[in-house]
């Protein structure tokens, strides 16, 4: 089951697309850094999309848009 999120992100000009905070269960958490952005399935939950591999609240994390919508996996 994918655990979708909302989401506040930048918009460069270039068109690239960076989270900045997610809203998980009723708080909002920064995005501390993102190292990777690909194109990626997850394997956890299904789906596919643009894989973010950041940290949020210091914790690494896989963010991913599918389409106009965006979920959250935990990497443990």
């Amino acid at each position: 089951m994918r655990n979708y999120v909302e989401v506040i992100a930048h918009f460069d000009t270039d068109g690239n697309i960076f989270p900045k905070k997610i809203k998980s269960e009723g708080e909002w958490y920064e995005v501390d850094r993102v190292m990777d952005i690909r194109p990626a399935a997850s394997l956890k939950s299904g789906g596919a999309g643009i894989r973010y591999a950041c940290t949020v609240n210091g914790r690494p994390s896989y963010l991913f848009l599918e389409e106009t919508r965006w979920f959250a996996e935990l990497i443990e």
